[in-house]
């Protein structure tokens, strides 16, 4: 898929609103015409430009004066763990993984709950109702499925992930925000690597690395990553590892 695509879709803006990451600043979104039709080939296609989806809305970052919105992914075939990361693999080695369809789950909503509550309060994602929280993950044009972690048969996370041509591309995670000993975000990210590894895929798409955003920073600990800026995917410069 080329070009063309590009020319095949009408893109809209936002009116400025605020900014869910930075406080102090104001945001403008970029997004797909939602008439637009859409499928797994065209959306791999924005995927690689930037784009994310939030369940079927798609969009992109588009604040003018800023740019603190990069989008990253991990080269799978490149990708080694670091000391941190190895630890944090083996202590989730008891855990097992089932992929299940994205439904509408009330445990998932539980546990969805709870870790918005304790670790985005008085974020808009906190006062999610069932039906919004169900639309925000579904899509009916993507191959996307949602990955549950168990302890036994105790729900300790769940990871909603798109299956593209190109890689896997990790929408959201949530987990129990009572074990940060697990440190489940980074397992479930690791677990992702691995899974795009058995599928031949080269990629795990993260969405938005934010260096001054505490909950984005993360992804940068995933090395060696890549970041897309000015139109083409560049290694990630050291020189940022530390910020």
């Amino acid at each position: 898929m080329q070009e063309p695509i590009k020319r095949q879709i009408a893109f809209y803006a936002s009116v400025p609103t605020a900014c869910s990451y930075l406080p102090d600043r104001t945001a403008v979104t970029v997004f797909v015409d939602p008439l637009a039709r859409m499928n797994t080939g065209r959306y791999g296609w924005l995927v690689e430009r930037g784009f994310r989806r939030s369940g079927e809305h798609v969009y992109m970052p588009y604040c003018p004066g800023c740019s603190a919105c990069v989008p990253a992914r991990i080269p799978v075939a490149t990708f080694e763990p670091n000391r941190s990361q190895r630890r944090t693999w083996r202590r989730n080695a008891d855990l097992t993984v089932r992929r299940v369809p994205t439904a509408f789950d009330p445990e998932h909503f539980q546990l969805y709950q709870r870790y918005v509550t304790r670790r985005h309060p008085r974020s808009s994602m906190e006062n999610y109702g069932p039906e919004h929280y169900a639309s925000f993950l579904k899509c009916e044009w993507i191959e996307s499925y949602l990955y549950e972690f168990r302890l036994g048969t105790t729900l300790l996370a769940v990871a909603s992930v798109d299956h593209l041509d190109g890689g896997l591309s990790a929408v959201y995670t949530f987990f129990d925000p009572d074990l940060p000993q697990r440190a489940l975000g980074v397992y479930a990210v690791l677990w992702q690597i691995e899974l795009a590894r058995e599928m031949g895929l080269p990629y795990i798409y993260l969405g938005y690395w934010i260096a001054e955003c505490d909950n984005m920073r993360y992804k940068a600990n995933f090395q060696p990553l890549q970041i897309y800026q000015n139109d083409r995917w560049d290694s990630f410069p050291k020189s940022l590892s530390s910020i």
